[in-house]
């Protein structure tokens, strides 16, 4: 295998080179503060130097064939290719593997994400979840809905109480203001770590108070 720090400078590459022409809710600058979060919550957990290189590989790749933005099927296999011509180690690379594959939202919601997790697994969705709260999570999601061309905010569209994977994965017509009661304010009672559930607190409150305010305002008493 390559050493560490090449193996990593890789992935930043193949970061840079992927993701280049996503909108700025998953650009590479949420990859680079995703890692940094990983790594910072995995040594508040206390993990082995050995856990850390995945966390940084797994905190790195994630997004890389993001169903969101997959241009061409083929994509899915790039990280999965990237791993093996780094040679990393084969129970290093399943781990990432398994990382990437599991941690979305969809995979919650279809009830796949009962099982045991690994301390790695836990960071790395603890920290891409910390990225979608607070307040870069709103800037992120209004970047992400404008990209989309969603409408704002509309009080006839009330949100989904309880999605399926499938109609989160839908395309249909929802408002970017939802998307605060569909997922990003349940994502505080689904942190996997200690060190993700403390700060998820704070970047949640903020949240609430954002849209206690954005509603006053949208209702003209504000």
């Amino acid at each position: 295998m390559a050493s560490r720090v090449t193996t990593v400078k890789n992935a930043e590459k193949l970061v840079e080179r992927t993701m280049k022409g996503n909108d700025a809710s998953h650009d590479a600058a949420h990859v680079w503060r995703v890692r940094d979060l990983a790594l910072s919550l995995a040594q508040e957990e206390g993990l082995s130097s050995d856990s850390m290189e995945i966390v940084e590989l797994a905190a790195l790749l994630h997004d890389i064939g993001d169903y969101k933005y997959l241009r061409d099927p083929s994509e899915e296999k790039i990280v999965q290719n990237f791993l093996e011509e780094e040679r990393v180690d084969e129970i290093k690379k399943m781990k990432i593997l398994t990382i990437i594959n599991g941690m979305g939202f969809k995979e919650e919601l279809a009830g796949h994400a009962n099982g045991e997790f690994s301390p790695e697994f836990r960071i790395v969705q603890d920290a891409d979840r910390l990225d979608a709260i607070g307040a870069v999570g709103i800037a992120r999601c209004f970047t992400f809905g404008g990209s989309r061309n969603r409408v704002l905010h509309d009080p006839a569209i009330p949100p989904r109480p309880d999605l399926s994977k499938e109609q989160y994965m839908k395309k249909e017509d929802q408002t970017t203001v939802n998307h605060f009661h569909e997922k990003l304010l349940k994502l505080k009672d689904l942190m996997k770590t200690e060190a993700g559930q403390r700060r998820a607190e704070r970047r949640h409150k903020f949240m609430e108070e954002f849209l206690k305010e954005f509603y006053e305002e949208w209702d003209g008493r504000a």
